[in-house]
């Protein structure tokens, strides 16, 4: 079965792995084109780019998957199946319907829930105690396919998107070669998708990164997990921007307003929430390192009864 793969994140990596490592032709690997990144603004390659260029496959970027020229190259590679994992551009029906077996997706939710650009991020925010993958055929619609397999993954209280999308995106893949081996034997089962109870996972917006201390401790601590390691939730101290990575909810209390510091630990800080209380564990000092909480207090003196927030 020759095969061409589009995707760009990190969260699509294992699933080209997987495909190369059990034998299919991958006729070619298209990616979104590389971008400026780190204070240099250097250029760097998409995760996709790089594997592909590691594993020798050919390889073509695109601002507009839509053009005539990206049209060709699809049929220049002639796939007998497209494989999708986190790309980044809405494909055209014209690229959707060429290969015989279709277009097919790896999405990293259980659908109809979380259709859309952040599910894994969406999920997290909103508390989720468990999430997964879907393959799924793709067509006009946003991630309205027909399923051809799910496989849900509980969340746990550690885990942050760094975390979670490592897991998904290995169990993805896996669930992927099982799936292109049952659509080469004909034994692929559809199921149409729900639409009734469909959810959208909405592009992550700037605002999103801005930690609202009054709202409850639990979904702070959600909010900072859905954003770890990147983009980061920030707060500010002393005006000054600062990132929060990793926290903990308590349950407790304490006299002092909104947003003040009220307490060190052994470990960070605690902040008074709109309910209880949040620890801080690791943060990032505008400009600086990541770091434990308790090594940015060692040059940070003064911090209890300080304000976060504007």
């Amino acid at each position: 079965m020759k095969v061409v793969f589009m995707g760009t994140s990190v969260f699509a990596v294992p699933s080209l792995l997987k495909l190369y490592q059990n034998g299919y032709h991958i006729t070619g690997v298209v990616s979104q084109p590389d971008k400026a990144r780190g204070r240099g603004k250097k250029l760097s390659p998409t995760p996709i780019k790089e594997t592909a260029l590691r594993l020798e496959l050919g390889i073509y970027q695109t601002n507009n998957i839509k053009s005539d020229e990206a049209l060709a190259k699809i049929q220049e590679w002639d796939p007998d199946i497209i494989v999708v994992a986190s790309y980044g551009q809405i494909i055209p029906e014209p690229i959707l319907i060429y290969p015989t077996y279709g277009c097919i997706n790896v999405h990293a939710s259980i659908l109809p829930e979380y259709r859309g650009a952040a599910p894994i991020q969406r999920a997290l925010m909103a508390g989720e105690d468990s999430s997964g993958v879907t393959i799924m055929y793709m067509d006009k619609g946003l991630d309205t396919g027909d399923i051809l397999a799910q496989l849900e993954v509980p969340i746990r209280d550690e885990m942050d998107h760094g975390a979670l999308e490592i897991i998904l995106a290995e169990k993805g893949a896996k669930l992927l070669i099982q799936v292109l081996k049952e659509l080469e034997q004909g034994s692929a089962a559809r199921k149409k998708q729900d639409d009734t109870q469909a959810t959208y996972a909405h592009m992550l917006r700037p605002e999103d990164e801005i930690i609202k201390w009054s709202d409850p401790n639990r979904k702070i601590f959600n909010q900072i997990r859905a954003l770890s390691p990147s983009p980061g939730a920030y707060t500010w101290l002393d005006d000054k921007k600062i990132k929060i990575f990793v926290s903990r909810t308590i349950d407790e209390s304490a006299e002092g307003q909104i947003g003040q510091v009220v307490r060190l630990s052994k470990e960070g800080f605690l902040v008074k929430t709109g309910d209880k209380l949040l620890e801080v564990l690791e943060v990032q000092k505008e400009g600086k390192n990541r770091i434990k909480a308790v090594d940015f207090l060692r040059g940070y003196k003064v911090i209890m009864g300080k304000h976060l927030g504007l």
